[in-house]
């Protein structure tokens, strides 16, 4: 199976959770982990599409959230997983795409980039994007004890 994961990171925990899942992909096929900056806009050849990033103000941050994660010691990426999702052609040749997040607290309430990113494929894609959030234990992390762990779990379970 053949896998790209454009993922947007702030802080440095939304992409170690993309290299955790690409981990457990890579035991069964081939995953390449692109940041969001540099992720093509006709994609490649590939089975299954992962697009992570971080929740910012309860969903995919704006150019205001990246901004302002910056003054926090982020890197500020000039576009986000929102930018890129709004570039891409409708319909997504892809057979299979999911979506994660990294967010803050385990409230049901507190809104979730992986949510939002599976609602925006939507409109890209016939197929249902899974979406799954990974928590941080402040603002800019770390990722809590056994995320690692967890989204590598993952990993191997999409590769199925």
């Amino acid at each position: 199976m053949r896998t790209l994961i454009v993922v947007e990171s702030q802080f440095g925990n939304t992409l170690e959770v993309a290299e955790a899942v690409a981990a457990g992909l890579r035991e069964t096929g081939s995953a390449e982990v692109v940041p969001v900056a540099e992720a093509p806009t006709t994609l490649p050849d590939v089975d299954l599409l992962l697009v992570g990033g971080p929740t910012h103000a309860f969903s995919m941050s704006r150019p205001a959230s990246r901004e302002a994660a910056k003054t926090d010691g982020g890197v500020g990426t000039p576009t986000g997983i929102r930018e890129w999702l709004d570039s891409l052609p409708t319909p997504l040749p892809v057979p299979r795409i999911a979506t994660f997040g990294t967010k803050q607290g385990h409230s049901r309430w507190g809104g979730s980039a992986a949510a939002s990113a599976a609602k925006a494929v939507r409109h890209h894609a016939t197929v249902p994007a899974e979406n799954v959030d990974f928590f941080v234990t402040g603002k800019t992390g770390p990722l809590e004890p056994g995320e690692i762990d967890r989204a590598t779990a993952w990993g191997r379970e999409l590769s199925r």
